[in-house]
């Protein structure tokens, strides 16, 4: 299980450094990431929310850079296109996020295996679905087919599962915080704070400055 955010390829982009993707490709977050990487999985996340200010949000700056990240710091309720991918390295089949599915609802995997319910993560033609049958778990790729693969796991194995896609999202979250203190060092604070609550985990303590 990753933590994998939606990659769309960056192009013209020239705020910070960013790595060459593939278009529609999913990058996972951990803290093996290279500082080009983070600069990719940061211009994606504050690209998920960057649209036109509305209601009681301040009207977005002239500045290029603030003007990108002003939707990123000024949203109550911030999104990042991804999710959780669970891979079967024995079997080669993937579950993937889908449309209705985002990187800051990662925490509903929990509630999924509290309350023994069922989790969708989208619509036809792509609908991954988790589901309970007893002490079993099986992620259906896609549930419209009914020869679809699926991917089943012990709710144990599952609950193990998220503790690791939770280090990984906590290790990039340090890692992304220290490259926002040198690539965005007059936003680092409220950059830091902002991914955190996409993320949905603590928000980093900041070093003072010297």
């Amino acid at each position: 299980m990753q933590p994998v955010l939606e990659i769309y390829a960056p192009d013209g982009f020239d705020l910070w450094p960013v790595a060459e993707t593939e278009p529609f490709d999913f990058l996972p977050l951990s803290g093996d990431l290279s500082p080009a990487e983070v600069g990719t999985a940061m211009m994606r996340i504050a690209g998920c929310n960057d649209t036109d200010p509305d209601g009681d949000r301040p009207p977005r700056p002239a500045e290029p850079l603030a003007s990108f990240l002003h939707g990123l710091l000024t949203f109550d309720h911030l999104f990042a296109a991804g999710g959780l991918r669970v891979t079967d390295n024995s079997t080669g089949v993937t579950f993937q996020p889908a449309c209705c599915d985002g990187l800051e609802d990662w925490r509903d995997w929990h509630q999924f295996v509290d309350d023994d319910a069922v989790l969708g993560f989208g619509h036809d033609p792509a609908s991954p679905v988790a589901e309970h049958f007893g002490d079993t778990v099986r992620l259906t790729v896609t549930a419209e087919q009914s020869d679809s693969p699926v991917i089943e796991l012990s709710v144990t194995e599952l609950r193990h599962l998220l503790a690791g896609a939770e280090r990984d999202l906590a290790d990039f979250l340090t890692l992304a915080t220290d490259w926002a203190s040198r690539h965005l060092p007059d936003h680092c604070a409220p950059v830091a704070a902002a991914l955190a609550r996409v993320l949905d985990l603590p928000a980093p303590s900041m070093s003072p400055e010297p």
